[in-house]
């Protein structure tokens, strides 16, 4: 059977964009599919055993940080572990590793915001970057809770916050998608309440502008899924180089086929064939 699409190349990140639901495209090389439309049809994914740095092209035997080689994984700022934990910023102490890429991508306005996508969580992230960071975690709403001036203050809030909240969404709740309505905004003010002293610690040390509450609304979220999984296999293409089956939908940066789901995030820099076939 002659295959719909047929790509190959180097595969990225899945860009999307929120709507109702969210628009998925998923880039093999050059080339953007839109995925929502193919959502019932047959695909096959082959990985034909190279990976390629996603910013210095040279092969590599391992992904590091999703897409770099070992060399770029240990040079660049966009690897260091203040990535993790913001609160390790050390820009401040004139040791980042690309200080241009920290103006741009840490000294800037970052958002901490409460999302619901296997429960109640917190995270950050740049105000440019809401609401894409919420769709790859796979939340259903989400909403801002301060907007503050840097990402090294952000992780600090976090930390106070992850004292009564967890960081981490649970991925496998995520994907079956029993996730139990919450009111973001009650529980945004009464985070809020909780934190009131570490708030005042910060704006005392960074200045009161530094940290703003926001009253923002909430952002429902909804994703292209027609059959949910009752229980989660994962395709892991490091062992078993070929993935295929019927896309039943999308959420986070997973496919969810009928035998199993893949993230393909995780596979950024994996050169693959990508294939869709005819519905049976």
């Amino acid at each position: 059977m002659s295959p719909l699409v047929d790509v190959s190349g180097r595969l990225r990140k899945m860009p999307a964009e929120a709507g109702k639901p969210v628009d998925y495209v998923v880039r093999v090389g050059d080339t953007r599919v839109p995925l929502n439309e193919l959502i019932g049809h047959p695909v096959q994914i082959d990985y034909d055993g190279v990976i390629r740095c996603i910013h210095c092209d040279r092969k590599t035997k391992k992904s590091f940080s999703q897409g770099y080689c070992y060399p770029c994984f240990r040079k660049l700022a966009a690897c260091d572990t203040c990535i993790m934990s913001p609160e390790k910023c050390h820009y401040h102490e004139d040791t980042c590793r690309e200080p241009e890429w920290g103006e741009t991508h840490c000294m800037v306005e970052h958002v901490v915001y409460l999302a619901n996508s296997s429960g109640l969580k917190v995270g950050i992230t740049r105000g440019s970057q809401v609401p894409t960071r919420w769709i790859d975690q796979g939340a259903v709403d989400a909403i801002p809770m301060l907007r503050v001036a840097t990402r090294q203050l952000a992780g600090f809030v976090e930390v106070a916050c992850k004292q009564h909240v967890a960081d981490r969404t649970n991925w496998r709740a995520m994907l079956k998608g029993d996730v139990a309505d919450l009111d973001l905004a009650a529980e945004r003010e009464r985070l809020l309440a909780l934190i009131v002293d570490d708030l005042a610690q910060l704006r005392a040390a960074h200045g009161e502008d530094a940290l703003r509450t926001t009253d923002e609304p909430a952002l429902g979220l909804s994703y292209p899924v027609e059959v949910w999984p009752q229980k989660i296999k994962t395709h892991n293409l490091d062992k078993a180089p070929s993935a295929e089956g019927v896309l039943e939908g999308i959420k986070g940066q997973y496919l969810m086929l009928d035998t199993g789901v893949i993230n393909i995030r995780k596979y950024t820099g994996y050169d693959v064939r990508f294939r869709v076939f005819p519905k049976s």
